[in-house]
C-alpha cells in the first residue's frame, strides 16, 4: 500500500528519513529489512540475511523510500516535492515548474531530464492547475479541451502558444506522458484530432536547450512534432499519425534519435528515411542491435559511409566504427554481408583485422580472416592483442623479447588502455596492461579521458581503485577541461542510480589524495573540492563530506 506524503514534505525532511532508513538497516533492525523487501526490487523475494548481504547504500534506501510514497524512483519524488513547493508561490509559476516535468530540457529551457511521474502527481493534487489554457490540454491529452479549442478558433491548430509557445502537435508529441498507459491513447487521439483539423505535420521550434531558451530558442536547429514522437518518446502510434499525414521523415533529427525503437524506425524507413547522411548507421553501432543494424542497412544504408566529424572520423567506417564500439561477430557479420569492405583501415593505416585484436575481439577478428581480412601483425602488435585478450603469458614473453615495450608503441597503440576502460567488461585486460607498464596518462575515448576517468565515469569501483592503487591521479584532466572529480559529479547526477557504485569510487579518491570536500560557506549548494564548486548526487555528497564510513 503506498503511504501518504506529509502535508508540506521537503526534501531535507525526506533525505533525513531515507538516511534514518539506512541507518537502521545496518543496525539489522527487522522493521527496516522488511520495507527493504517490499519496496526495492533488488531485496524483493531474499530474506532478511540476503538483504543484510547487499550492503545496500543511500540510494537504496532513497529508492526504497520514493516507491513507499508511490513515485518509481528517488529523482520522481525529488521533482515532484522541489516541484510543489516551488508551484506553491504562483500560478504562473507553478504552470510553469509542471511542463518543465512534461518536456525534456530541449522543449523546456532547462537541464532537467522530463519525469513523467511526478508531472501526473503533481496533477492529480492539484487538478486546477491547467484550467482555461487549450495549450496545457495538449500536454495531457484532453481531447475535449482540444476539440473546444479548435471550435472557437480552427487557425489555432498552427499558432504557438502556452508558456513555452509550443504549436498545439509539438506540445502533444513531445510530452513524456505518451509513455503512462493512462495518457497514451488520449495524446493520440488528440495528435488525431489537430491533423484532421488542419494541424501542420511539420510543426517544430526552435531547440530550447540552455544556453537557448523558451523565449530565445536556437534560430538554426529545429525539433519537428516528429522528433518527439519517434526520437524523443519512442511512440510508434504518434510517428504513424504524422507519417500517415505527409511529415517529413528526413528531419535531420528523427531517424538518429528513433533507433532504440525498432518500431518507429521501420516506420520512418519505409516512409522514406534516409539512412546515408543521418549518422544513423554509426549512431547504431554504439549499443548492440543487430537487428536495427540489419534494417539501416536493408533499407539503402551503405556500410562504407564515410565518418565526419569526431569521434566517428577517427575511425573512418562502419566497420572499423564497430570495432572501436566492440560490437559483436553479429553486428560485424551484418555490415561484412552488406557490403563493408572488409580491407578499410583507420585514418592512422590500423586494418580491421589489427583493431579487433587490439580491442580484445578473438571472435571478431576470426570473422574478418574467413572474409579475406586476415594479415600477419606486427610484434607491437602482437603484444597489445595479448594484452587486450587478457593472455598473461604471450604478453610477458613478447615483453621478454622486446623489454621496450609498452613504451615503444605508438599513440595509437598506447590509447587502447583508455579506450577499453570505457567500456565495460574489460578489466581483466586492463590489469594486466597496467601490470605491464601501460602509461596511465593516455587520454582517447569519445570525451578525450583517461583510464581513470573512464572507470569514475562508469561507476566501475574495483577498476578505479585498481588505477589509483597504481598511480592514477584524480587530477587526470579529460576533454572537457576538468579533473575526476568532475567525472564523478556527472556521472552521480546524469547516470542512472543503479549502473555504477559513484559512493565506493568516491571513497577510493579520497584515499589516494582528493581533497574532502566542504560545505560552502554561502549556502548555495555544491561542495567546494580544491577551491572549486561542484555538485554530486545525495550519497556522493554525503561520502565526500566525510560522514559516510566507507563499507
Amino acid at each position: 500500500m503506498t503511504k501518504p506524503l506529509p502535508d508540506h514534505p521537503h526534501i531535507d525532511q525526506l533525505k533525513r528519513q531515507a538516511k534514518e532508513l539506512l541507518a537502521a538497516y545496518r543496525r539489522g533492525d527487522d522493521a527496516a529489512l522488511a520495507r527493504f523487501r517490499g519496496a526495492l526490487p533488488a531485496a524483493m523475494g531474499k530474506d532478511d540475511s540476503q538483504i543484510a548481504a547487499l550492503n545496500l547504500r543511500l540510494h537504496d534506501a532513497q529508492s526504497c523510500l520514493a516507491r513507499e510514497y508511490g513515485f518509481p524512483s528517488w529523482a520522481e519524488l525529488d521533482a515532484f516535492v522541489t516541484t510543489r513547493r516551488a508551484a506553491s508561490a504562483d500560478r504562473a509559476g507553478a504552470v510553469l515548474e509542471w511542463l518543465r516535468l512534461v518536456y525534456a530540457g530541449d522543449i523546456s529551457g532547462t537541464m532537467r531530464r522530463p519525469r513523467p511521474a511526478a508531472a501526473v502527481r503533481l496533477l492529480a493534487e492539484t487538478p486546477h492547475l491547467l484550467a482555461g489554457d487549450a495549450l496545457l490540454a495538449c500536454a495531457t491529452g484532453d481531447v475535449d479541451r482540444v476539440r473546444a479549442a479548435i471550435a472557437q478558433d480552427p487557425a489555432w491548430v498552427n499558432r504557438p502558444g502556452g508558456p513555452l509557445k509550443l504549436p498545439p502537435l509539438v506540445a502533444v508529441t513531445h510530452s513524456s506522458l505518451v509513455g503512462l498507459p493512462a495518457f497514451a491513447g488520449r495524446l493520440r487521439a488528440c495528435a488525431r484530432l489537430l491533423l484532421e483539423a488542419g494541424a501542420d505535420p511539420n510543426q517544430s521550434v526552435g531547440n530550447r536547450w540552455p544556453p537557448a531558451s523558451a523565449d530565445k530558442p536556437s534560430e538554426t536547429e529545429r525539433l519537428s512534432a516528429l522528433y518527439g514522437a519517434a526520437g524523443q518518446n519512442h511512440d510508434s502510434g504518434l510517428t504513424a499519425l504524422l507519417l500517415d499525414a505527409g511529415a517529413d521523415p528526413n528531419d535531420g533529427e528523427s531517424l538518429y534519435h528513433a533507433l532504440e525503437s525498432p518500431d518507429c524506425v521501420d516506420l520512418l524507413l519505409k516512409a522514406g528515411a534516409r539512412v546515408t547522411g543521418s549518422n544513423a548507421l554509426y549512431r547504431v553501432l554504439d549499443w548492440e542491435a543487430p537487428e536495427v543494424l540489419r534494417l539501416l542497412l536493408v533499407r539503402g544504408g551503405d556500410a562504407n559511409e564515410p565518418a565526419s566529424g569526431r569521434p566517428t572520423a577517427d575511425w573512418g567506417s562502419p566497420l572499423l566504427w564497430a570495432i572501436h564500439r566492440r560490437r559483436s561477430p553479429a553486428c560485424v557479420q551484418a555490415l561484412l554481408a552488406a557490403g563493408a569492405n572488409v580491407a578499410a583501415s583507420a585514418p592512422d593505416g590500423t586494418s580491421a583485422y589489427a583493431a579487433a585484436l587490439r580491442f580484445g575481439l578473438t571472435a571478431v577478428a576470426d570473422v574478418l580472416r574467413q572474409a579475406g581480412g586476415g594479415e600477419a601483425l606486427s610484434v607491437e602488435d602482437q603484444f597489445v592483442a595479448a594484452c587486450a585478450g587478457g593472455d598473461e603469458a604471450a604478453a610477458r614473453a613478447i615483453q621478454a623479447r622486446q623489454p621496450d615495450l609498452p613504451g615503444a608503441l605508438s599513440d595509437a597503440q598506447l590509447r587502447i588502455l583508455p579506450e577499453l576502460a570505457a567500456q565495460p567488461g574489460c578489466g581483466e585486460a586492463i590489469e594486466l596492461m597496467v601490470r605491464l607498464g601501460w602509461p596511465l596518462t593516455v587520454t582517447a575515448g569519445d570525451w578525450n579521458a583517461t583510464a581513470l576517468n573512464h572507470a569514475v565515469f562508469r561507476g566501475d569501483a574495483d577498476l578505479a581503485r585498481f588505477l589509483l592503487d597504481h598511480g592514477a591521479r584524480w587530477t587526470e584532466a579529460h576533454g572537457f577541461g576538468d579533473n575526476v572529480s568532475g567525472t564523478l559529479s556527472w556521472a552521480s547526477l546524469n547516470l542512472p542510480e543503479d549502473s555504477g557504485d559513484w559512493v565506493a569510487c568516491a571513497h577510493s579518491l579520497l584515499a589516494h589524495g582528493m581533497p574532502v570536500a566542504r560545505a560552502p560557506a554561502d549556502g548555495k549548494g555544491g561542495l567546494i573540492i580544491d577551491g572549486q564548486r561542484k555538485w554530486f548526487s545525495e550519497d556522493v555528497t554525503e561520502a565526500l563530506l566525510g560522514s559516510v564510513v566507507s563499507q
